[in-house]
């Protein structure tokens, strides 16, 4: 017996959960309570399961590979975008090799050395945006944070197939409004290539463009590798396996372009709802500048380590959960999950939405509270913006100091106003939750400009 859901067709779920995941989940979570089952994005003869239950995703987290398993056939819907040798896609010992040989990337000193970059690709795109004018702060974020990655992933600077990459990436990121493209990604029967002027034609040209494009970098450092090199790109090449084997051409692009899609997306998002939420709340932007400017030596290390501010960013990731959803999981052995007996082939899906807005664990959650991160710790399977199990983000930790150190440096810097006194809302795009408005913003003024002047006057 599977748990109780909706009973409507499969296509109209599906086309409720593209159009609103927010409320279809949340309308279905109050009908059917911390775990219900669901045709939406189900590609197997039965329903998936939706659970929001910390002790259930904990029964679920802790027995990966062994109830339960991540089969590359539950993350179909990512292939077409990263393709089938990317980390989220593979299961079992190809992603724990992939695993392995990108884990040195985000640790240590490379995670360090990281920082400095950051600081300074934001302080040169904010420092770009005209004070007095309206500006989507999500979609500024979008153009720093692909900067950084392709930074931190290729070792660009200012090279013509940097930019290339880049104005590819964005363009193809802007196109993902398209109603009809979103929806193909979660309707096969949309995926069919009827010209470049069809959704899935274009998407697919596109895809092909930064394919080109990631290829030639990966064969012209082949000819010239650099071992020395801080970059991941750099990093991949001169690595081996335990066998002594390296990653093959279509290995790198698809792991390259999993970090560029998935790790930019996800730090832009959410650096625009932590700016809305600072922004919406004067006392918590007023707190964050006072404990940076509290801090002897403000580099990098120093600033990410700020209570106040770890507390802001949790609150933010909390409330605006960019990725909707855990991992899929697979049934691989009869198993009893909150009192149901469920079979082998059962696919399930935490959501990461509905746990952290559950007011058994966070009172009020529709109210921005950064201080309840101070007041409580939270475990890995009540608070986890970044997955859970094997399955967890392996940049999460880049992710926190992307986030952290983007908006200080934009705090620090220049004087924001929100330009819209309508709350902004949450936006299904894909498997993540974006601000349907982009978060609206006005540039008011320069900090370090007016500190400089009042400096001049003193002198």
């Amino acid at each position: 017996m599977i748990p109780p859901g909706p009973q409507t067709p499969r296509l109209f779920q599906n086309l409720n959960f593209v159009s609103d995941p927010v409320s279809y989940m949340e309308a279905n979570a109050e009908r059917y309570g911390d775990i219900f089952s669901t045709k939406a994005f189900s590609f197997h003869s039965q329903p998936t399961l939706i659970v929001s239950n910390p002790d259930a995703l904990k029964q679920i987290l802790t027995n990966d590979n062994k109830d339960f398993c991540s089969p590359s056939d539950l993350n179909q819907i990512l292939v077409p975008w990263l393709g089938t040798y990317s980390m989220l896609v593979q299961d079992g010992e190809p992603h724990r090799r992939q695993r392995k040989l990108l884990m040195p990337s985000f640790h240590g000193d490379r995670l360090r050395g990281y920082g400095q970059t950051i600081c300074e690709i934001t302080a040169s795109v904010i420092s770009r945006q005209p004070q007095g004018e309206i500006f989507s702060a999500r979609t500024l974020m979008l153009d720093t944070t692909l900067q950084i990655m392709l930074e931190i992933v290729f070792g660009f600077h200012d090279s013509d197939r940097c930019q290339q990459i880049k104005d590819l990436m964005l363009t193809l990121m802007n196109d993902f409004e398209n109603p009809l493209l979103l929806a193909s990604g979660f309707l096969p029967f949309l995926q069919k290539d009827w010209g470049e002027k069809s959704p899935w034609g274009y998407f697919l040209r596109m895809r092909q463009r930064i394919d080109e494009v990631i290829y030639a970098e990966i064969a012209e450092r082949r000819q010239q590798p650099n071992p020395e090199g801080q970059d991941i790109l750099s990093l991949l090449l001169s690595t081996r396996d335990e066998a002594g084997e390296s990653l093959t051409n279509q290995e790198l692009r698809d792991q390259l372009i999993t970090l560029l899609f998935v790790g930019h997306e996800n730090s832009a998002t959410g650096v625009a709802w932590a700016l809305y939420w600072v922004h919406k709340h004067p006392e918590v932007r007023d707190k964050l500048l006072k404990g940076i400017a509290s801090l002897e030596s403000p580099d990098p290390m120093a600033i990410i380590r700020l209570p106040y501010l770890t507390a802001v960013c949790n609150e933010t990731l909390r409330m605006s959960s960019i990725n909707m959803l855990l991992s899929g999981r697979m049934v691989k052995s009869p198993v009893e999950l909150m009192g149901y007996k469920l079979s082998p082939g059962t696919a399930i899906f935490g959501s990461v939405y509905l746990t952290h807005h559950r007011p058994d664990l966070y009172p009020e959650p529709k109210e921005f509270k950064p201080e309840r991160f101070l007041e409580r710790q939270f475990s890995a399977y009540e608070f986890l913006p970044f997955g859970g199990g094997s399955r967890s983000c392996i940049g999460a930790n880049l992710a926190v100091m992307e986030i952290k150190l983007v908006l200080a440096t934009v705090l620090l810097r220049y004087h924001l106003t929100l330009a819209d006194k309508q709350p902004e809302k949450l936006q299904g795009r894909g498997v993540v939750l974006i601000p349907a408005k982009g978060v609206r913003m006005i540039v008011q003024g320069s900090r370090v400009r007016q500190e400089q002047e009042f400096a001049a006057t003193v002198s």
